[in-house]
């Protein structure tokens, strides 16, 4: 990843009439970085992507996608932008080969076949028809024809959707050999696993408007809590105040949300010792990306 921004997006806004869909988002996307945009349905991801990619207009705003003006639609614009959407429309009777071979002859510098089928693994079903393809398998093929024009930007529309964990795993480790490549990935996903894994940075957006921005350790930071939790089948109503007003319980399962952990931990294992209390698979963790994810759902429905 490099300090060259891939992608500008300055007060970007697109109205319908009078309804609001983006209300003037900011954001830049380094080149060589993997980039999850997360949010809700109806955030306004779908059409953030589609005017990054020249398929919608903005009412508004400034927009440069590899120094171009997506709107204008260009020849070297295109050549530079590769796109996997949640579906692709496939000849089924071709052969993977066949599939490749036809993609790439639209291009004048793509990846050869045998360089895209190692990226994604295809090797073993070049030869396969694409209606014999698992889902999987489908989906690395549509990465691969994204991949064929040998694109500096890749925008990769929930690439496992419907996967086993095995198929999920797999599409993660091809994304990451992608990020090798040099390739900067623009990701759009309902996994928030997936964008832990897979992601440099990730912005996340509700209501037609980017409300954070960084790291998973940056956006945990914002949130600046912690999570203790541990099994047990004691009676915990003697618990200090301080500790049992912050306490949840689900059956034999506690967990504690704090934003000073080391101070609740000490507190709650003094405690232990002197009550002679057994605490079990006693962890402390910070907050997970869907955490934090679902605690800003609430806090804007709150706001609503």
């Amino acid at each position: 990843m490099t300090n060259q921004k891939a992608i500008e997006i300055s007060n970007l806004q697109k109205n319908y009439g009078e309804l609001e869909v983006l209300k003037g988002i900011d954001l830049s996307v380094f080149k060589g970085e993997v980039f999850a945009l997360l949010g809700p349905n109806g955030a306004g991801k779908t059409t953030t992507i589609e005017i990054l990619e020249g398929h919608r207009y903005k009412s508004s705003g400034k927009i440069s996608v590899l120094g171009f003006d997506p709107e204008k639609n260009s020849t070297d614009f295109r050549r530079k932008v590769g796109i996997v959407l949640q579906e692709t429309g496939i000849e089924q009777y071709l052969t993977v080969s066949e599939v490749l071979t036809q993609f790439s002859g639209f291009y004048e510098n793509p990846i050869s076949i045998k360089r895209l089928l190692e990226i994604t693994g295809l090797n073993r079903f070049k030869d396969q028809k694409v209606k014999r393809l698992s889902g999987g398998q489908r989906r690395r093929l549509d990465v691969a024809i994204g991949l064929s024009g040998n694109p500096e930007l890749l925008f990769l529309d929930e690439p496992t959707t419907g996967f086993d964990p095995s198929a999920r795993r797999d599409s993660w480790e091809m994304i990451h050999n992608l990020r090798e490549l040099g390739k900067t990935i623009l990701l759009t996903t309902h996994y928030m696993d997936e964008a832990e894994y897979l992601s440099d940075r990730i912005a996340l957006m509700f209501e037609g408007s980017i409300k954070s921005v960084g790291t998973l350790n940056e956006l945990r930071n914002e949130n600046n809590t912690s999570i203790i939790t541990f099994q047990s089948k004691e009676d915990l109503t003697k618990l200090p105040n301080n500790i049992l007003r912050i306490l949840d319980k689900k059956s034999n399962f506690y967990s504690i949300e704090t934003e000073i952990p080391n101070s609740i931990l000490l507190n709650l294992l003094d405690w232990a010792s002197k009550e002679k209390i057994q605490l079990n698979d006693l962890s402390v963790t910070p907050k997970s990306l869907e955490d934090i994810f679902l605690e800003m759902a609430r806090e804007i429905n709150e706001i609503n």
